[in-house]
């Protein structure tokens, strides 16, 4: 199984998976983390400027895992048959950990309105 994590300062979990072009790659085996490699994309693979149809670099993944990310983000990863999470959590080795247990704290999707759907400066 691959695990994927948001983290674009490379050491917390990103708040705003849209616009994230880092992710550890988490390769678990038997229910256990083996190597942990960092995944770096150009912008125009970034979630928010590719198209969801499209092949993307992460499809091979079984479970991503964000700070927080929209329906529309949702819905794309389920289409590939990937279980999209958001979290509270902020460190990815524990949210992993979290998510391979059982305990991993899941929050809803963003809803339109939301801070997170202005994508002005701010990100």
């Amino acid at each position: 199984m691959k695990i994927a994590v948001t983290s674009q300062n490379k050491r917390e979990i990103t708040g705003h998976a849209g616009r994230c072009r880092k992710f550890w790659i988490y390769q678990v085996v038997d229910g256990k983390v083996g190597e942990k490699t960092l995944l770096e994309l150009p912008k125009e693979q970034a979630f928010h400027e590719s198209h969801g149809n499209d092949p993307h670099p992460l499809d091979d993944i079984q479970v991503f895992i964000t700070g927080n990310m929209g329906m529309g983000l949702v819905n794309r990863m389920n289409a590939k048959g990937i279980e999209a999470i958001s979290t509270q959590e902020k460190e990815p080795d524990k949210a992993v950990a979290a998510y391979l247990d059982g305990s991993i704290d899941k929050l809803p999707p963003h809803q339109p309105g939301e801070h997170h759907e202005n994508h002005g400066n701010q990100h």
